[in-house]
């Protein structure tokens, strides 16, 4: 590796801040389930648009919020004992157990629940239900109306919080939210950046000596509240102890009875997982008769204990029934795709569901098979994260490609893709999924849902790279459950940036040799020099030495605060690169910018001007306009992105800035993802010491607390 290609000059400190990490996923090292619930969360919007054709945005919301009704109570309607994991509980886990049956018999747990345990009998799994998903503009929240946010905005104000939340809890309180918060004003939690001690200020204020740390409605939103920030974490749900530790902190006095509450309200689901190896004998005791089994209890929301099932459900589907229809043109496939491609077109042939791994490089093969696969006449389709990897992948395949791929969410929504039949299913033979690791459950699921019977599924994607923004870790779980062919891509990716990001991946920061400069090390002491440094290489050091322009360079940092954060450096470099005075909310024509249209997406663009619209961008290649009571919460500048905002695209340069105040923050998935954007050039502002080898040989991926291996395990016969 190399020194920077130009000199620079020397900058002061900057001023420190406290780093605020990349909430999307959980970065950081050594924390808990149970820390992570009750960690720091960024406030944000939550995912919008405009009403279908032909429908006001009131018709399409409730439109539909009966289609989410239906589908609760179908799965509902499904569940007729407790899930199937174990056979003996006791204590707690009993107690709990036995307060879910009452819920979902219709009457409330009595108040011994938790000391008069009952068994937990098997059933078997469910059968999958598959169903037409809503596009996102008919599920769009409508505005609230004026009154309602007066209203509520009156509320707020008696109780010292800010009246600019007003609008966000009048659509997700709905109509009455004024009086629904007025009787429980804990409901506040329900808006994203609140925090339990504020709200429970917003109560004090309220209701005055009428509430307590033991108020019934306290527990519930504090419980829920903390499976909330776990799925922010990633996790689909939380053991039993990590919650009621968590809870305990909080001032709760009671918490085994808090979460009690909680499932008795049918505000969060339990479940029961044996611990014991798939396959494993029954352990017997001495007379011969069954010993009780190991089980963890988990406690989870509803949304996504449902997609977690329904994504098993799914895949089990896939497994167990492959179509033997069109045998032929499976085999015409295989034998028009040569090497690593055509491994994988054989085990496509055979089998329902396939994962392919590999890195940059191995793109080449699942390209090759949607090339082979249509050119056999099956009606074959790819979707990747992002619009960028979409393109790159079109590049593969050649030209008239552009029709059979679009990304995860135009699939979903509608707006790419070959259609649905008259099931609502998705008219394909063949789906294939590149960047899989960044499927979250919920996407997972409706993707699986809309695949006919005898449709083949191809998760393809690099297991190294950072997990979904969103809860769950399908990819991993889905490599780990073994309950399919897994073919491992043998392509490597070339040059020193490959010899590079291929070691991070296998544990070991190596020195490579870049005789063109494609690795460079920029050693700084403090934060302020690292923003410095970082603007001197985007605007004029990677330009004139290696000729890539600022407008291909991407800066990728650990988080958004601190003094060297996206919000520090896209200020620093907007001044140098595009001066404004922001009069467009902050933003000016030309701007970059990274638009989130819902939580855990990124879609990186330009910002070509505003009106009474909204701030019109252009990203992708696509115009977008978006509202401008939307624009705070939507879209930032995206010079410098984190890593979870860049993965799955890919730039010419990237410029990874790693200050002092991340040392703790980096693991090895960070690492990996953070360097391997780039495809020409990789400059790293350095200023972490030996925290950077470190982080690559000891801190790898944070662990997840999920269901669905445990879930694949009891509905698939080859898992494990």
């Amino acid at each position: 590796m190399s020194t920077e290609p130009e000199t620079t000059e020397d900058t002061g400190p900057g001023t420190p801040e406290n780093p605020e990490q990349d909430t999307a996923a959980g970065d950081s090292r050594g924390t808990t389930a149970a820390e992570t619930a009750e960690g720091e969360i960024t406030a944000g919007g939550t995912a919008g648009g405009e009403a279908a054709p032909g429908r006001s945005e009131a018709e399409a919301e409730l439109a539909a919020q009966q289609v989410e009704r239906e589908r609760i109570e179908r799965r509902k309607a499904e569940r007729t004992a407790p899930i199937e994991s174990g056979t003996k509980l006791s204590g707690k886990a009993a107690d709990l157990l036995a307060a879910i049956r009452a819920v979902e018999s219709g009457e409330r747990p009595v108040a011994t629940a938790f000391t008069e345990p009952a068994p937990a009998p098997r059933r078997p799994a469910p059968e999958p239900v598959r169903r037409p998903q809503p596009t996102p503009a008919a599920a769009a929240p409508a505005a609230p109306a004026a009154e309602a946010v007066e209203t509520v905005r009156r509320v707020l104000r008696e109780g010292g919080a800010p009246e600019a939340l007003a609008p966000q809890v009048a659509t997700a309180l709905g109509e009455g939210a004024d009086t629904a918060l007025r009787e429980d004003p804990w409901q506040l939690l329900r808006i994203g950046g609140v925090r339990p001690e504020q709200a429970d200020g917003f109560a004090r204020a309220l209701l005055g000596e009428a509430c307590g740390p033991d108020d019934g409605r306290r527990v519930r939103a504090l419980t829920v509240w903390l499976l909330e920030q776990a799925a922010l974490a990633g996790h689909t749900a939380l053991e039993l102890p990590a919650l009621t530790g968590a809870l305990a902190r909080r001032g709760v006095p009671d918490a085994d009875a808090a979460v009690q509450d909680t499932i008795a309200e049918g505000e969060a689901l339990v479940f029961q997982d044996a611990l014991e190896e798939p396959g494993a004998p029954a352990p017997q005791e001495a007379d011969g008769e069954e010993e009780e089994r190991p089980v963890r209890v988990l406690v989870g929301l509803e949304r996504y204990a449902l997609a977690e099932e329904s994504l098993a459900d799914g895949l089990a589907r896939l497994v167990n029934s492959p179509s033997e229809e069109a045998a032929e043109r499976w085999e015409e496939a295989a034998a028009g795709a040569t090497g690593g491609a055509a491994e994988l077109a054989r085990a496509v042939a055979g089998h329902g569901l396939v994962l392919h791994t590999g890195g940059e490089a191995a793109r080449a093969e699942p390209a090759a098979l949607l090339g082979a696969a249509r050119a056999a006449g099956l009606r074959a389709f790819a979707v990747c994260h992002t619009a960028v990897g979409s393109r790159r992948l079109a590049a593969l395949v050649g030209e008239g490609a552009e029709e059979a791929m679009g990304t995860v969410a135009g699939l979903l929504s509608g707006a790419e893709g070959p259609g649905r039949d008259a099931d609502g299913a998705l008219d394909l033979d063949l789906l294939i999924v590149l960047d899989a690791p960044q499927l979250d459950v919920e996407g997972a699921a409706m993707l699986v849902e809309s695949l006919p019977d005898g449709a083949r599924l191809v998760l393809s994607g690099d297991p190294a790279v950072l997990w979904s923004a969103g809860p769950g870790r399908v990819f991993a779980d889905l490599l780990a459950a073994r309950a399919c062919p897994q073919i491992a891509s043998r392509t490597p990716d070339p040059g020193p940036l490959g010899e590079l990001v291929s070691g991070v991946g296998a544990g070991e920061l190596n020195q490579v040799e870049a005789p063109g400069k494609e690795i460079v090390i920029v050693p700084v002491r403090d934060a302020g020099e690292a923003v410095h440094r970082t603007v001197q290489l985007v605007a004029d050091s990677v330009p004139r030495a290696l000729g890539v322009p600022a407008e291909q360079t991407v800066v990728i940092t650990p988080g958004h605060g601190g003094a060297a954060g996206t919000r520090a450096l896209n200020s620093a470099l907007k001044e140098r690169l595009n001066p404004g005075p922001g009069r467009f909310g902050g933003f000016d024509a030309g701007d970059r910018i990274a638009y989130s249209p819902a939580p855990g997406r990124t879609v990186p663009g330009r910002v070509v001007n505003a009106d009474a619209d909204g701030l019109h961008l252009e990203c992708a290649g696509a115009p977008v306009v978006v509202p401008r009571e939307r624009v705070e919460q939507c879209v930032r500048h995206g010079w410098a992105l984190t890593a979870h905002q860049a993965v799955g695209g890919r730039w010419p340069a990237a410029v990874v800035v790693l200050p002092g105040d991340a040392a703790q923050t980096l693991s090895r998935p960070w690492v990996y993802t953070a360097f391997g954007r780039a495809e020409r050039h990789l400059s790293v502002v350095h200023g972490v010491e030996q925290a950077l080898p470190k982080a690559v040989a000891e801190v790898s991926a944070k662990p997840r607390t999920t269901r669905l291996l445990t879930l694949l395990r009891t509905q698939v016969p080859s898992a494990g």
